[in-house]
This record gives C-alpha cells, sequence and structure tokens, in this order.
C-alpha cells in the first residue's frame, strides 16, 4: 500500500507535508548533533574518580587536577573548579561547584527543548492537515456536485497521511528526549557525587600532614639530658 501511494503527489499538493518534512529533517539533525556530544562526554567516571581520589591522599592536588582537566565527562569540569577553590571557605565552595553543575547542564540540555517542541507541535500540525484534506474534500464535492468516493478520495489521503506523518516525526521525539533527559540527570549526578567525594577527602584529614616541631631544633639536646649530675658541696659533707 505504500508503495502504491503517490507521494510525490501529495507532497506537492499539500503544503502542511511540506512543513512535516521540514519538522523531520530538522529533527533527525537534532538528534544526531546530540547523540554525538553525548557520546564523547561518556567516559569513565568511575575509572577517573578512583584514580583522582588516589592522587588526593597521596598530597599530589596538581596531578589530579591535571586528570580532570583531560577528562570530557562533565565530572572534569566541575572537579576543576573544586580544585581551583580548594581553600575556600565550605560554603563559597559549595556555591563554585553548583555553578559548575549549572554551566554542564545548560551544554547538556542544549536543542532539547526543540525536540520537546517537535514531540508536542507535530501533531498539532498533523492534525491541521487532517483539518486541512477534509476541506478539500467538502469542496471538490461541492465542485462537481457528487459525493462519490472518486471525489473525496484525494482529501481524505491527505487529511490521513499528514495525521500519520504528524505522528511519525512527534513519537521518536517523545522517545529521543526522554531518553537524553535521562542521560543528562545521570551524567549531572554522577558528577556531583564525585566532585563532593573528591571535596571530602581533601578535607576528611586523610592527606598526610607535616609532622608538628618541637621547641627544641633538631640534634639540638635538652636541658635536662646535658645537665650535669649533682656533686655534693662541703657544706653537705659536714652534714653527713
Amino acid at each position: 500500500m505504500l508503495t502504491q501511494f503517490d507521494w510525490i503527489g501529495a507532497i506537492t499538493s499539500s503544503p502542511i507535508m511540506v512543513a512535516l518534512i521540514g519538522c523531520s529533517v530538522l529533527t533527525l539533525g537534532v538528534v544526531l548533533e546530540r547523540a554525538h556530544f553525548f557520546m564523547k562526554r561518556r567516559g569513565n567516571p568511575d575509572a577517573t574518580l578512583a584514580q583522582v581520589l588516589q592522587k588526593i591522599r597521596a598530597g599530589n592536588f596538581q596531578e589530579a587536577s591535571w586528570t580532570c582537566e583531560n577528562v570530557m565527562h562533565p565530572l572534569g569540569a566541575v572537579a576543576t573548579r573544586v580544585f581551583e577553590h580548594r581553600n575556600a571557605p565550605t560554603a563559597e565552595l559549595e556555591e563554585h561547584m553548583q555553578i559548575a553543575l549549572s554551566e554542564q547542564k545548560m551544554l547538556l540540555e542544549r536543542n532539547l527543548g526543540f525536540l520537546g517542541t517537535m514531540a508536542a507541535v507535530a501533531p498539532l500540525i498533523g492534525l491541521l492537515g487532517t483539518v486541512w484534506g477534509i476541506m478539500r474534500a467538502f469542496n471538490d464535492m461541492a465542485a462537481t456536485g457528487s459525493a462519490a468516493p472518486a471525489v473525496v478520495a484525494a482529501g481524505v489521503a491527505e487529511a490521513l497521511v499528514t495525521t500519520a506523518a504528524g505522528l511519525v516525526v512527534a513519537v521518536p521525539a517523545v522517545m529521543l528526549y526522554n531518553h537524553f533527559s535521562r542521560q543528562m540527570n545521570v551524567m549531572l549526578t554522577v558528577a556531583e557525587n564525585g566532585a563532593r567525594s573528591m571535596r571530602s577527602a581533601m578535607h576528611d584529614g586523610s592527606i598526610p600532614e607535616a609532622p608538628e616541631s618541637s621547641g627544641t631544633p633538631q640534634g639540638e639536646p635538652s636541658r635536662r639530658e646535658v645537665s650535669s649530675p649533682q656533686v655534693p658541696t662541703a657544706a653537705t659533707s659536714r652534714v653527713i
């Protein structure tokens, strides 16, 4: 049935079909761009977190920061911001971390609003095509003065085709929008948890500290050690 249908005629005779084809092309372009973007930033955050925590506990903050800078996952950008402000107060450090998370969220959800719009608008465009086709069918009936199936078939076919085309665009757009939104939330949650783990490792006292210096310089004996033994005096000898 699909092979016998005159798709070229339906497209050229219906401006609604042209609009739906344009929506489908734009939706496909956004889906490919978002899929490529998320694939590049997937990475392996668990392995990165373990490696960075090991360097933090060893006191190698600079190497840990360099490791985070080379990670494409949102964890890398958020953790880098934490390292840059690790000496700041807790409230200020929390604020910087939230700003970094917001920046990563804006990058991840870019163009996702277009998918949501297409998921909501494409069925309405198809419904408009349905109304347009029914109007065309009644117009043909009025022009010919007959309600024969051959007269109204073109208008009814146009109405049904535009409805189906709108659903074909909307259903994948809804599914892909939910998929990318779920993936975005997971990546941001992993980034936040990893950054908090790094911050805790830097402030929980597990980092080796320098030994406390004593009042006596190293190598110098104390007064108690160098004090000479008491020698009995002459008065003491008389008493004895």
